[in-house]
């Protein structure tokens, strides 16, 4: 199936869903054309940094408040940002489809604000913060963050609510995911390199339960020769033209 040829694809989707389930994984590609960096390749977050200095357990133990600028340095780019074209229309292909859930490797909180409400944050939210002691989450921090925010409750240190490098997933999250994944009869993996785990196997277990993947990415990743189709094209392009095809039919 040609990179930019949608036809095959919008003509098969009715058929394939007819009331089945569609999953959506996200990456951060998805929110490149929000303004937000993507982690890797030119221009990416960890161009000039080391995820082990700034996005690890050990890396806020030894230093938070290095840790904390950091964070606040991506938060004012997310207050800055808002969802593209391609937020959209996953929340416009939400509404006219009987079960579908995204499953999000970013933290940016634009599935919700472009209005899309079953989503799966795997790695957890920007815009929460986390007691390091007593569990309770807050709203981040907004404008200049404190040298090191301390929780209301109990006075402990606040670290991002995200999933750091060496972390576990919220196992009820990810059994949220798995679970999607092996039921559904599509199967969208789009702007995520898929090389990491364990989100990047999501697209296996669903292809082994017999549903159809189909990449939206505009460079090549593991994830090709497993995919019934592979479109090098932004999101941004390809989803409007799904969700206005899935409109068509349910007119």
């Amino acid at each position: 199936m040609s990179a930019f040829d949608l036809t095959p694809l919008l003509d098969l989707l009715p058929e394939l869903l007819a009331g089945r389930p569609l999953v959506v994984l996200t990456g951060a590609g998805v929110s490149a054309e929000s303004g937000l960096p993507t982690f890797r390749g030119p221009g990416g977050m960890w161009e000039g940094n080391r995820p082990e200095d700034l996005a690890t357990p050990e890396a806020f133990a030894r230093d938070p408040e290095t840790v904390w600028r950091f964070y606040a340095w991506r938060l004012e780019k997310l207050r800055a940002a808002s969802p593209n074209e391609g937020h959209r229309a996953l929340a416009r292909m939400e509404r006219l489809l009987p079960r579908m859930t995204i499953v999000t490797q970013n933290v940016d909180g634009l599935h919700a604000a472009a209005g899309s409400r079953n989503v799966l944050e795997l790695h957890g939210t920007l815009l929460v913060a986390r007691c390091t002691d007593c569990e309770s989450r807050f709203p981040a921090p907004e404008g200049p963050i404190p040298p090191l925010p301390r929780c209301r409750v109990c006075g402990a240190a606040l670290r991002p609510d995200v999933v750091w490098f060496g972390e576990a997933l919220s196992p009820a999250t990810w059994s949220a995911a798995s679970s999607a994944a092996e039921e559904c009869a599509v199967f969208f993996v789009v702007g995520t390199s898929s090389v990491v785990a364990p989100a990047s196997s999501l697209a296996l277990l669903a292809a082994r339960s017999g549903a159809y993947v189909f990449e939206i990415n505009p460079e090549k990743t593991p994830i090709a020769p497993l995919a019934a189709g592979v479109f090098r094209a932004r999101a941004a392009e390809v989803l409007p033209a799904i969700a206005a095809a899935l409109q068509r039919g349910a007119a």
